[in-house]
């Protein structure tokens, strides 16, 4: 995973477990100092939907979601968000956007959090997709000639 953009970084730490991504984070050694800017916080978010995907808006639920922001000691900022209640798991993932915001931390980061984690993602859905594929059941139509 090269030069992974911020958005399918935020969207690969969101999907992965917290202990996938602790078990990650023991190889990048000692952190550069940081502290909290907010949170981690829980709250409740609104979903919306889509009739078919391209009708009307409307409201599906609410979810809820935790949310936390970490600064570096040089003022860089990091977000991070995931559903349900894991503080931890929020506070992994804006570290993880404030030190891919530096050019020495960056590589070290694709190398030894996300790309490891990617791999455990895309062989996830690997095996979701067999498992489908597995149930499937094919139907058709017999025409009959006259």
């Amino acid at each position: 995973m090269n030069q992974t953009s911020r958005r399918a970084r935020q969207r690969l730490l969101a999907l992965s477990t917290r202990e996938q991504i602790e078990s990650c984070w023991t190889t990048l050694g000692e952190l550069p100092e940081h502290h909290y800017v907010r949170g981690p916080e829980t709250g409740m978010a609104m979903l919306k939907g889509r009739a078919g995907g391209t009708g009307n808006a409307f409201h599906l639920g609410e979810m809820t979601l935790t949310r936390a922001s970490i600064a570096l000691g040089d003022g860089t900022i990091g977000h991070g968000w995931v559903r349900g209640r894991d503080r931890r798991h929020a506070e992994l993932i804006a570290l993880c956007d404030a030190l891919a915001q530096h050019a020495d931390w960056q590589p070290r980061l694709e190398r030894d959090v996300l790309t490891p984690l990617a791999d455990v993602l895309a062989a996830s859905q690997q095996r979701d997709a067999a498992t489908a594929a597995a149930t499937r059941v094919d139907f058709f139509t017999l025409v009959r000639g006259e």
